[in-house]
């Protein structure tokens, strides 16, 4: 289908803004691709020869070119080309179809607009680990992943399954919740209100307090989830932590695993084998850690060791080969990536920024690579300025071959206009990685 939008003197007569006009000039075109993928193109009058290829994230799989209203009537008032697909499968988690999808509504709308000058990948959250995916793939002149789950399925299945566990092991080993293998939608959420509760309760004590220290930790849970500035004692961190995962994390990745496995063919995570004492000592959030468990008078060693001596989930062995084949990066970047990460993200916690960066720089790729970080706390939580301010500095690497100091906070905040957010950061290493 293609719409005409009126003309946008007239809307410029109707005194709205000149993104609003901009946007209203624009081709909107939709289209089905032979996998039953759906996709959607925005293409204003006045292109400017680049073509963004947005990658939405976990959820109902429906087709979108922007992250936000905002963003896209901003895009396509600077004379951006706008295309992305719902993606296809039988979950919300479509790795397995995600990159192809992507290259498919591409190619569907070069044919109805001709080939761009240039051609940018920008994904959001599960779309940051798709366009990773395509920055692996070539044929694109630049990546832009925020707020991107870059370390992968494996990784994100396997932290969250710690915490989990540790919560439901330490707080009520007596009720023997369910962490993994979910037949349901509804055995999932079940779960996910189970341990929630479990939270919830526990907070009332501080011997709870500090096993939720302990879990947050090993969900790599940051401990600033609302206010201007994270909290500077660690008992107020702990609070928070507390709140992001009863008001909002445990609800969205528990009944979120049973889409992952419905994708893997089963379940990817393990606990057998871990050793919760090793794992702790490597979280940027253990002197916390112990601190709360000395103020409460319990015995953190004796409670990582009933953690690694009752450890006894089991992957499948399908699953794991099925998210190591879609839904992992290899590192070997292809062309300019930049990654921005908020500092504090509950859902995609930055630490994975230092995992993937690794992961790049070990596959001799790191000159390709740049990371920068917004002083903010939330998931995806950018102003649309900051995210076209990124997508600036990309297209400055692409055009000149090198990145200087675009990439850096100071550039990014004049950038940007001044908002200040962008700051020097060196992400914490990713508890629970297992590779």
């Amino acid at each position: 289908m293609r719409v005409l939008a009126l003309l946008g003197a007239i809307l410029l007569a109707a005194g709205l803004a000149p993104g609003t006009a901009a946007a209203a000039t624009s081709e909107h075109h939709t289209g089905r691709l032979p996998d039953g993928a759906t996709w959607v193109a925005d293409v204003p009058a006045a292109w400017n020869g680049t073509t963004i290829l947005y990658s939405h994230g976990f959820g109902p799989l429906t087709a979108q070119d922007a992250p936000d209203d905002e963003t896209r009537e901003a895009l396509l008032g600077s004379g951006y080309a706008l295309v992305g697909s719902s993606y296809s499968g039988p979950s919300w988690w479509a790795l397995a179809s995600a990159v192809d999808d992507q290259f498919g509504a591409l190619a569907a709308v070069e044919r109805l607009t001709g080939h761009p000058r240039r051609t940018i990948a920008w994904g959001t959250s599960m779309g940051g680990l798709v366009s990773a995916l395509e920055a692996e793939r070539g044929g694109l002149d630049g990546v832009l992943s925020t707020c991107g789950l870059v370390a992968g399925g494996l990784n994100l299945n396997n932290y969250q399954l710690d915490g989990e566990y540790a919560l439901a092991h330490l707080l009520a080993p007596a009720q023997d919740v369910k962490l993994v293998r979910f037949a349901s939608p509804a055995e999932a959420s079940a779960s996910a209100a189970a341990l929630t509760k479990i939270a919830t309760d526990a907070q009332a004590t501080p011997a709870g307090q500090a096993r939720i220290a302990l879990a947050a930790a090993l969900m790599n849970e940051p401990g600033w989830f609302t206010g201007p500035t994270p909290p500077a004692d660690y008992a107020g961190q702990e609070v928070q932590q507390q709140q992001e995962l009863s008001q909002l994390v445990l609800g969205f990745v528990v009944s979120g695993r049973y889409q992952i496995e419905l994708a893997a063919g089963g379940n990817s995570a393990f606990t057998a084998g871990v050793d919760y004492r090793a794992l702790l000592a490597g979280s940027s959030h253990a002197r916390q850690v112990r601190a709360l468990y000395r103020a409460a008078g319990l015995d953190l060693d004796a409670d990582l060791a009933t953690l690694t001596r009752d450890a006894d989930i089991r992957p499948d062995s399908r699953a794991v080969r099925t998210l190591a084949r879609t839904s992992a990066v290899t590192g070997r970047l292809r062309v300019p990536t930049l990654d921005v990460h908020t500092v504090a993200d509950q859902l995609v916690p930055v630490e994975q920024e230092d995992w993937y960066g690794d992961r790049v720089r070990r596959a001799g790729a790191g000159a390709l690579l740049r990371q920068a970080y917004v002083g903010a706390t939330g998931h995806c939580a950018f102003r649309t300025s900051e995210t076209i301010a990124a997508l600036h500095a990309l297209e400055s690497r692409i055009e000149t071959g090198r990145w200087g100091d675009v990439a850096e906070a100071r550039r990014l905040n004049e950038a940007a206009g001044g908002t200040g957010r962008y700051v020097r950061f060196d992400p914490p290493s990713l508890t629970g990685a297992r590779r």
